[in-house]
């Protein structure tokens, strides 16, 4: 109950300083157009996309180099509707461009710049590499046959920090294929057959690389009894974190999701208990939850991260060294950008929120909440993000810098 009155008041506090900021709000922000959504203190949201340039369904951005971005469309939850984008800005005029490198891709998601210097981008059932330098975009596959079908076919792709000895480290989300092993009857097996056999679901995998010629090395569960891990990052110093999205129950708020960190051959649970240790419904006389990798940070209810990124030193808003989690839940834990610093012992410290309350409305006056996707950081720091729901491309800056 108290963590319920935590968030509850939290939400609160943020909805009035929302209204109150977007107020006084200019119109401008680092040169863009300014997005209509509350942010920390001495920041605001560019807007540098969105559906008037073409985006369908935009899920992640990355820097490739100086005004080059690149950005993941799904186009939709169809097969074959997924685009490759490219998004170009003119450093003096802030004038912008999108263009469409491929297309056809199978819902694409993924989406990193590697050690060697290629692009990775995580289709439904692949992975593949490109170089960005090059005139034309030359596909080569990585990873292929990947699991494609059911609730969960999106891949989203973490580097190690550095090659060793010849080989970088590629992690990739392998999602469920069910909310929580249910099959056409609504059974739920015990043991999860989605967590049988030498290619089990519900898993971080974990690619080892040729470093730089990318040829596969080994591909192989690194992490498992994980529903959804579509927040992953490597911090500098090794450590893989992982954001969970946990099984759907229509409860306000249970189970919780949560912040772990991977280790080789961890086991969280998935779907035979919940973040907090406790059988999950269905399993409640079958499952044994003692003994299973603990989470770093509990999060709440249906809060659905879905993006995970590592702030560099020159990060804005002072954020150097913190993770920050895209929260893309409809309910009302969702709809936001957090950050959770670490202390020195590499402990998550509670979330502080980065971006939140999308002030856009509806015709009704309801409200259009945001729904960020993807994060990355460009070279100066600034964090990049995808808003899938109302299309757009957005930048978070520090008020007042181009």
């Amino acid at each position: 109950m108290r963590r319920v009155l935590y968030w509850a008041g939290l939400l609160a506090l943020l909805a009035t300083c929302a209204s109150a900021a977007a107020a006084d709000a200019p119109a401008r922000c680092g040169g863009f157009e300014r997005l209509p959504a509350a942010s920390a203190p001495g920041t605001c949201v560019a807007l540098l996309a969105d559906a008037r340039d073409g985006l369908r369904f935009p899920r992640k951005l990355i820097e490739v180099s100086p005004g080059r971005y690149w950005i993941t469309d799904m186009g939709s939850w169809e097969p074959r509707r997924g685009r490759l984008l490219e998004l170009r800005i003119d450093a003096g005029t802030g004038a912008h461009r999108v263009t469409v490198l491929a297309e056809q891709l199978d819902r694409p998601h993924g989406l990193a710049l590697g050690p060697d210097g290629q692009v990775y981008v995580g289709e439904a059932g692949s992975v593949w590499r490109t170089d960005p330098g090059q005139p034309t975009l030359k596909r080569e596959t990585v990873l292929s046959d990947l699991p494609a079908e059911g609730a969960h076919p999106l891949k989203e792709l973490a580097f190690d920090a550095a090659p060793k000895d010849g080989t970088m480290v590629l992690y990739v989300n392998v999602g469920s294929a069910t909310d929580a092993c249910r099959d056409d009857r609504q059974a739920q097996s015990s043991p999860c057959p989605e967590r049988s056999g030498a290619a089990p679901r519900a898993a971080v995998y974990r690619a080892e690389l040729a470093f730089p010629g990318g040829t596969l090395k080994r591909f192989a569960p690194y992490a498992q009894g994980l529903r959804n891990s579509m927040a992953l990052v490597v911090v500098p110093d090794g450590v893989l974190w992982q954001g969970e999205n946990s099984i759907d129950y229509p409860d306000e708020t249970e189970p919780p999701e949560s912040l772990s960190r991977l280790h080789g051959g961890a086991d969280h649970g998935w779907p035979y208990c919940t973040a907090r240790g406790r059988a999950a419904r269905g399993y409640e006389v079958r499952a044994t939850c003692a003994g299973l990798d603990k989470p770093a940070l509990l999060l709440p209810a249906h809060a659905a991260p879905l993006g995970l990124a590592v702030a560099p030193a020159n990060a804005v808003a002072g954020l150097a060294g913190q993770l920050v989690m895209s929260w893309h839940g409809p309910r009302a834990s969702g709809h936001r950008i957090v950050t959770i610093a670490l202390d020195a012992k590499g402990n998550a410290k509670p979330p502080r929120p980065l971006v939140w309350d999308w002030a856009t409305r509806n015709a009704d006056g309801s409200a259009q909440h945001g729904a960020p996707v993807g994060l990355s950081f460009d070279a100066r720091g600034r964090l990049l993000f995808a808003e899938d729901r109302h299309r757009r491309a957005a930048m978070l800056v520090d008020e007042g810098k181009p």
